[in-house]
């Protein structure tokens, strides 16, 4: 599995390419709008075998985790 980092407006402008990405090589998506991540983009089938996969759940929240931002709107930065 390939996680990409693609910006909102990139995966706006080829969406028709991420999705043949996402359906034939099994990558997944993780969309960007200015800078914070907004949404995933992944199969359907691995979207099942995610939901049923303690281990690969995980894995997933790890990466997903690591890309969030810090802080919350409203919250003062150390």
């Amino acid at each position: 599995m390939t996680n990409k980092s693609i910006n909102s407006t990139e995966a706006q402008n080829n969406f028709g390419l991420v999705l043949n990405d996402v359906a034939h090589n099994n990558t997944r998506y993780i969309v960007v709008r200015h800078g914070v991540p907004q949404a995933v983009i992944i199969e359907f089938d691995d979207l099942i075998e995610l939901l049923s996969d303690q281990t690969e759940r995980k894995d997933l929240k790890n990466v997903l985790m690591g890309l969030k931002p810090a802080y919350t709107l409203g919250e003062t930065v150390r």
